[in-house]
């Protein structure tokens, strides 16, 4: 196994307050989130939903968006 191989992107999950919103995804998507939150789950040690992971996916996506940093400062 790869150094990398045991580490995903998204870390444990914190607890925060939440808004719900409602979201439509492809088939195809929507499998590859439940396949990322099983490996989630088996990598921390912690079963998590795979809806539970969206709003984690999300920030993480918008704070590395360098394009977006650099456009909300103007």
């Amino acid at each position: 196994m790869s150094k990398g191989a045991d580490r995903l992107s998204l870390g444990a999950l914190p607890r925060s307050e939440a808004v719900k919103l409602t979201i439509a995804l492809s088939t195809e998507l929507k499998a590859q989130l439940d396949a990322y939150a099983e490996v989630h789950g088996r990598v921390h040690q912690v079963p998590v939903d795979a809806v539970a992971l969206i709003p984690h996916m999300l920030a993480a996506f918008i704070a590395r968006d360098r394009g977006f940093k650099a456009m909300n400062r103007r």
